[in-house]
Protein backbone atom coordinates (compact mmCIF):
# COMPACT_ATOMS: atom_id res chain seq x y z
CA UNK A 1 0.00 0.00 0.00
CA UNK A 2 1.30 3.41 -0.93
CA UNK A 3 2.54 5.34 1.64
CA UNK A 4 -0.02 8.29 1.20
CA UNK A 5 -2.75 5.90 1.40
CA UNK A 6 -1.94 4.68 4.62
CA UNK A 7 -1.20 8.08 6.03
CA UNK A 8 -4.64 9.64 5.00
CA UNK A 9 -6.36 5.96 6.30
CA UNK A 10 -4.03 6.00 9.71
CA UNK A 11 -4.17 10.17 9.81
CA UNK A 12 -6.07 10.17 13.05
CA UNK A 13 -3.08 8.43 14.92
CA UNK A 14 -0.52 10.85 13.90
CA UNK A 15 -2.52 13.49 15.14
CA UNK A 16 -2.84 11.57 18.64
CA UNK A 17 1.33 11.15 18.74
CA UNK A 18 1.71 14.91 17.77
CA UNK A 19 -0.86 15.98 20.36
CA UNK A 20 1.06 13.79 23.15
CA UNK A 21 4.34 15.07 21.81
CA UNK A 22 3.61 18.64 22.15
CA UNK A 23 2.05 17.82 25.88
CA UNK A 24 5.16 16.59 27.01
CA UNK A 25 7.20 19.31 25.83
CA UNK A 26 4.64 21.88 27.25
CA UNK A 27 4.95 19.79 30.67
CA UNK A 28 8.65 19.66 31.09
CA UNK A 29 8.97 23.72 30.23
CA UNK A 30 6.04 24.53 32.95
CA UNK A 31 8.00 22.68 35.55
CA UNK A 32 11.40 24.29 34.80
CA UNK A 33 9.53 27.52 35.60
CA UNK A 34 8.23 26.72 38.59
CA UNK A 35 11.11 24.75 40.20
CA UNK A 36 13.33 27.83 38.73
CA UNK A 37 10.76 30.62 41.15
CA UNK A 38 10.80 27.94 44.36
CA UNK A 39 14.33 26.29 44.44
CA UNK A 40 16.88 28.48 46.20
CA UNK A 41 19.44 30.57 44.14
CA UNK A 42 23.36 30.15 44.28
CA UNK A 43 23.49 33.48 47.02
CA UNK A 44 20.97 31.79 49.26
CA UNK A 45 22.53 28.14 49.27
CA UNK A 46 25.61 30.19 50.32
CA UNK A 47 24.49 31.50 53.23
CA UNK A 48 24.83 29.15 56.67
CA UNK A 49 21.39 27.66 58.22
CA UNK A 50 19.79 29.54 61.19
CA UNK A 51 21.19 27.60 63.72
CA UNK A 52 24.53 27.91 62.88
CA UNK A 53 24.41 31.30 62.86
CA UNK A 54 26.41 33.25 65.65
CA UNK A 55 24.06 34.80 67.96
CA UNK A 56 24.43 39.17 67.56
CA UNK A 57 24.96 39.74 71.47
CA UNK A 58 27.35 38.33 73.69
CA UNK A 59 24.98 36.47 76.61
CA UNK A 60 25.56 37.80 79.87
CA UNK A 61 27.60 35.56 82.03
CA UNK A 62 25.41 34.79 85.13
CA UNK A 63 21.85 34.18 84.64
CA UNK A 64 19.56 35.94 86.26
CA UNK A 65 18.64 34.40 90.01
CA UNK A 66 15.83 36.22 93.18
CA UNK A 67 17.28 36.30 96.30
CA UNK A 68 16.09 37.86 99.47
CA UNK A 69 19.49 38.95 100.74
CA UNK A 70 18.28 42.25 100.39
CA UNK A 71 14.94 42.03 102.55
CA UNK A 72 16.87 39.67 105.09
CA UNK A 73 19.88 42.43 105.89
CA UNK A 74 17.20 45.15 106.26
CA UNK A 75 14.49 43.35 108.29
CA UNK A 76 11.60 45.17 107.61
CA UNK A 77 9.47 42.90 110.21
CA UNK A 78 11.40 44.11 113.05
CA UNK A 79 13.89 47.14 113.73
CA UNK A 80 15.11 46.09 117.44
CA UNK A 81 16.31 42.83 116.54
CA UNK A 82 18.59 43.81 113.34
CA UNK A 83 19.09 41.88 110.32
CA UNK A 84 17.54 38.41 110.12
CA UNK A 85 20.73 36.72 108.70
CA UNK A 86 23.11 37.82 111.46
CA UNK A 87 25.48 35.65 112.75
CA UNK A 88 24.76 33.37 115.37
CA UNK A 89 25.68 34.03 118.76
CA UNK A 90 29.02 32.83 120.04
CA UNK A 91 28.89 29.36 122.30
CA UNK A 92 28.34 29.64 125.97
CA UNK A 93 31.25 30.07 128.37
CA UNK A 94 32.34 26.58 130.35
CA UNK A 95 31.62 28.16 133.43
CA UNK A 96 28.35 28.89 132.25
CA UNK A 97 27.54 25.43 131.39
CA UNK A 98 29.11 23.71 134.52
CA UNK A 99 26.36 25.86 136.26
CA UNK A 100 23.29 24.86 134.17
CA UNK A 101 24.21 21.31 134.48
CA UNK A 102 22.99 20.87 138.07
CA UNK A 103 24.57 19.66 141.71
CA UNK A 104 27.20 16.91 140.91
CA UNK A 105 26.24 13.82 141.99
CA UNK A 106 27.72 11.89 145.32
CA UNK A 107 30.47 9.08 144.89
CA UNK A 108 28.78 5.74 145.66
CA UNK A 109 32.08 3.91 144.32
CA UNK A 110 32.57 2.88 148.15
CA UNK A 111 29.83 3.95 150.43
CA UNK A 112 31.32 1.55 153.18
CA UNK A 113 34.11 3.91 153.46
CA UNK A 114 31.91 6.72 153.58
CA UNK A 115 32.84 9.26 156.58
CA UNK A 116 29.90 8.94 159.66
CA UNK A 117 27.82 11.84 159.29
CA UNK A 118 28.29 14.55 162.19
CA UNK A 119 25.59 14.82 164.83
CA UNK A 120 22.48 12.44 163.65
CA UNK A 121 22.40 9.18 165.36
CA UNK A 122 20.40 6.48 164.44
CA UNK A 123 17.81 4.45 166.48
CA UNK A 124 15.61 1.83 164.88
CA UNK A 125 15.91 1.06 161.36
CA UNK A 126 12.90 -0.90 159.98
CA UNK A 127 14.47 -2.49 156.15
CA UNK A 128 12.25 -3.57 153.91
CA UNK A 129 12.76 -5.37 150.41
CA UNK A 130 11.79 -2.54 148.21
CA UNK A 131 13.75 0.65 149.94
CA UNK A 132 11.09 3.06 149.40
CA UNK A 133 9.39 1.27 152.45
CA UNK A 134 12.98 1.13 154.93
CA UNK A 135 12.55 3.35 157.51
CA UNK A 136 14.44 4.76 160.16
CA UNK A 137 14.13 6.95 163.71
CA UNK A 138 17.24 9.54 163.65
CA UNK A 139 17.79 12.19 166.12
CA UNK A 140 20.16 14.73 165.78
CA UNK A 141 22.58 16.56 168.31
CA UNK A 142 20.87 20.17 168.43
CA UNK A 143 17.20 18.41 168.87
CA UNK A 144 17.99 16.15 171.74
CA UNK A 145 14.84 14.05 173.22
CA UNK A 146 13.25 14.04 169.92
CA UNK A 147 13.07 11.50 167.04
CA UNK A 148 12.47 11.71 163.50
CA UNK A 149 11.51 9.55 161.33
CA UNK A 150 13.11 9.04 158.00
CA UNK A 151 12.76 7.56 154.55
CA UNK A 152 15.05 7.85 151.26
CA UNK A 153 14.81 11.17 150.14
CA UNK A 154 13.89 12.61 154.04
CA UNK A 155 15.96 15.41 155.01
CA UNK A 156 17.80 16.10 158.71
CA UNK A 157 20.31 18.27 159.84
CA UNK A 158 20.77 19.12 156.63
CA UNK A 159 21.49 16.38 155.46
CA UNK A 160 19.50 13.93 152.71
CA UNK A 161 18.65 10.38 153.15
CA UNK A 162 19.91 8.58 150.25
CA UNK A 163 19.48 4.57 151.39
CA UNK A 164 18.43 2.72 154.61
CA UNK A 165 20.26 -0.61 155.21
CA UNK A 166 19.76 -2.98 157.68
CA UNK A 167 22.45 -1.54 160.49
CA UNK A 168 22.87 2.14 158.61
CA UNK A 169 21.85 5.07 156.95
CA UNK A 170 23.45 7.02 154.00
CA UNK A 171 23.14 10.42 153.86
CA UNK A 172 24.31 13.15 151.29
CA UNK A 173 25.39 16.71 151.74
CA UNK A 174 25.45 18.54 148.42
CA UNK A 175 28.18 16.07 146.49
CA UNK A 176 29.49 14.46 149.90
CA UNK A 177 28.15 10.59 151.28
CA UNK A 178 28.37 10.04 154.94
CA UNK A 179 27.06 7.11 157.09
CA UNK A 180 25.67 6.43 160.20
CA UNK A 181 26.10 3.08 161.65
CA UNK A 182 23.56 1.43 164.21
CA UNK A 183 25.88 -0.99 165.55
CA UNK A 184 29.35 0.99 165.52
CA UNK A 185 31.80 -1.16 167.02
CA UNK A 186 32.79 -0.08 170.41
CA UNK A 187 36.08 1.28 171.60
CA UNK A 188 38.59 -1.07 172.82
CA UNK A 189 38.73 -0.56 176.56
CA UNK A 190 42.03 1.14 178.07
CA UNK A 191 44.04 -1.88 179.19
CA UNK A 192 44.14 -2.47 183.43
CA UNK A 193 47.09 -2.42 185.24
CA UNK A 194 45.88 -5.64 187.26
CA UNK A 195 42.82 -7.38 185.40
CA UNK A 196 40.73 -9.66 187.97
CA UNK A 197 40.79 -12.98 186.07
CA UNK A 198 37.75 -14.25 187.18
CA UNK A 199 35.41 -11.44 186.11
CA UNK A 200 34.35 -11.72 182.82
CA UNK A 201 34.56 -8.44 180.44
CA UNK A 202 30.62 -6.76 180.23
CA UNK A 203 28.79 -6.50 177.39
CA UNK A 204 29.19 -3.48 175.80
CA UNK A 205 25.29 -3.57 175.61
CA UNK A 206 24.55 -4.07 179.07
CA UNK A 207 21.98 -2.23 180.87
CA UNK A 208 22.97 -0.02 183.91
CA UNK A 209 22.76 -0.59 187.18
CA UNK A 210 20.11 2.34 188.17
CA UNK A 211 17.91 1.17 185.09
CA UNK A 212 17.55 -2.02 185.66
CA UNK A 213 16.85 -1.63 189.62
CA UNK A 214 13.55 -0.05 188.67
CA UNK A 215 12.71 -3.02 186.36
CA UNK A 216 10.53 -5.47 188.92
CA UNK A 217 9.77 -8.79 187.41
CA UNK A 218 6.63 -9.70 189.22
CA UNK A 219 5.18 -12.64 187.40
CA UNK A 220 5.96 -15.02 184.21
CA UNK A 221 5.53 -11.71 181.53
CA UNK A 222 4.30 -9.07 184.41
CA UNK A 223 6.75 -6.46 185.26
CA UNK A 224 6.92 -3.16 187.54
CA UNK A 225 8.85 -0.22 185.63
CA UNK A 226 9.67 3.16 187.63
CA UNK A 227 8.51 6.03 185.78
CA UNK A 228 11.84 7.17 186.08
CA UNK A 229 12.99 4.44 184.37
CA UNK A 230 10.69 5.48 181.44
CA UNK A 231 12.02 8.94 181.65
CA UNK A 232 16.09 7.25 181.31
CA UNK A 233 15.16 5.25 178.93
CA UNK A 234 13.39 7.43 176.42
CA UNK A 235 16.04 10.61 177.29
CA UNK A 236 19.01 7.33 176.30
CA UNK A 237 17.45 5.52 173.47
CA UNK A 238 20.10 6.42 170.88
CA UNK A 239 22.53 4.34 172.84
CA UNK A 240 19.83 1.66 174.37
CA UNK A 241 18.12 0.47 171.05
CA UNK A 242 21.66 0.22 169.43
CA UNK A 243 21.60 -3.69 171.07
CA UNK A 244 18.79 -4.85 168.81
CA UNK A 245 18.23 -5.29 164.76
CA UNK A 246 14.85 -4.66 163.39
CA UNK A 247 13.62 -5.99 160.44
CA UNK A 248 9.85 -5.97 158.89
CA UNK A 249 8.31 -9.32 158.61
CA UNK A 250 5.51 -10.00 155.77
CA UNK A 251 2.85 -13.22 155.41
CA UNK A 252 1.61 -13.44 152.06
CA UNK A 253 2.68 -9.78 151.17
CA UNK A 254 1.35 -8.32 154.09
CA UNK A 255 3.59 -6.54 156.70
CA UNK A 256 2.34 -8.61 160.22
CA UNK A 257 5.13 -7.27 162.22
CA UNK A 258 9.11 -6.42 163.05
CA UNK A 259 11.49 -9.68 164.15
CA UNK A 260 13.57 -8.62 166.54
CA UNK A 261 17.64 -9.77 166.73
CA UNK A 262 20.76 -9.18 168.86
CA UNK A 263 18.54 -9.28 171.83
CA UNK A 264 20.62 -10.80 175.36
CA UNK A 265 19.46 -11.10 178.60
CA UNK A 266 21.36 -8.22 180.31
CA UNK A 267 20.29 -5.86 177.74
CA UNK A 268 17.52 -3.43 178.25
CA UNK A 269 15.10 -5.52 176.17
CA UNK A 270 16.56 -8.94 177.54
CA UNK A 271 15.77 -6.88 180.88
CA UNK A 272 12.29 -6.46 179.84
CA UNK A 273 11.70 -9.67 179.30
CA UNK A 274 12.16 -9.78 175.57
CA UNK A 275 14.73 -12.86 173.99
CA UNK A 276 16.58 -13.28 170.62
CA UNK A 277 14.06 -13.88 167.63
CA UNK A 278 10.78 -12.11 168.81
CA UNK A 279 8.33 -11.03 166.52
CA UNK A 280 6.55 -7.53 168.10
CA UNK A 281 3.54 -7.05 166.75
CA UNK A 282 1.53 -4.85 169.02
CA UNK A 283 1.72 -2.01 171.97
CA UNK A 284 -0.98 -1.24 173.96
CA UNK A 285 -3.14 -2.18 170.22
CA UNK A 286 -0.91 -0.47 168.18
CA UNK A 287 -0.02 -2.41 165.30
CA UNK A 288 3.60 -2.67 164.78
CA UNK A 289 2.95 -2.96 160.61
CA UNK A 290 3.68 0.22 159.64
CA UNK A 291 6.04 3.25 161.00
CA UNK A 292 3.32 5.80 161.96
CA UNK A 293 1.37 3.49 164.38
CA UNK A 294 4.52 2.43 166.09
CA UNK A 295 5.38 6.28 166.57
CA UNK A 296 1.94 6.68 167.93
CA UNK A 297 2.51 4.07 170.38
CA UNK A 298 6.03 5.39 171.13
CA UNK A 299 4.67 8.73 171.92
CA UNK A 300 2.41 7.54 174.60
CA UNK A 301 4.96 6.07 176.76
CA UNK A 302 5.87 9.62 178.67
CA UNK A 303 2.31 9.10 180.00
CA UNK A 304 0.71 5.73 179.70
CA UNK A 305 0.60 3.52 183.46
CA UNK A 306 0.10 0.13 181.58
CA UNK A 307 1.69 -1.31 178.65
CA UNK A 308 0.50 -4.94 176.76
CA UNK A 309 3.54 -5.73 174.20
CA UNK A 310 1.89 -8.19 172.46
CA UNK A 311 4.36 -10.71 170.67
CA UNK A 312 4.97 -14.09 168.32
CA UNK A 313 7.66 -16.39 170.30
CA UNK A 314 8.37 -19.52 168.64
CA UNK A 315 5.18 -19.51 166.79
CA UNK A 316 3.13 -18.56 169.46
CA UNK A 317 1.24 -15.05 170.82
CA UNK A 318 3.05 -14.03 174.17
CA UNK A 319 2.01 -10.34 176.24
CA UNK A 320 4.47 -8.95 177.89
CA UNK A 321 2.79 -6.67 180.86
CA UNK A 322 4.38 -3.29 182.18
CA UNK A 323 3.34 -1.26 185.28
CA UNK A 324 4.42 1.87 185.18
CA UNK A 325 4.32 3.39 188.52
Amino acid sequence: MPVDQLLKRHFWAVIVVLVAVAAFLDAQGIMHVVGARLGPTDAQLAVPPLSARAPTTAPSSTPHATSAGPILDRNPFDSVTGPLNAAPPAPVEEAAAVETAGPIAPDLSDPFGAPPCDGIQVLVITASADPEWSFAALSTATEKGKTFLRRRGGEIGGKTVKFVGWDRVWMTSGSQLCQVQMFKPPAPPAPSAAPSASAGPPSPNAVSDDIKNGIKKVGPNEFNVDRTVVDKILENQADLMRQARIVPEQENGKTVGIRMFGIKPDTLLGTLGMQNGDRLEKINGFEMASPETALEAYARLRTADHLTVSLNRNGQPTNLDFNIK
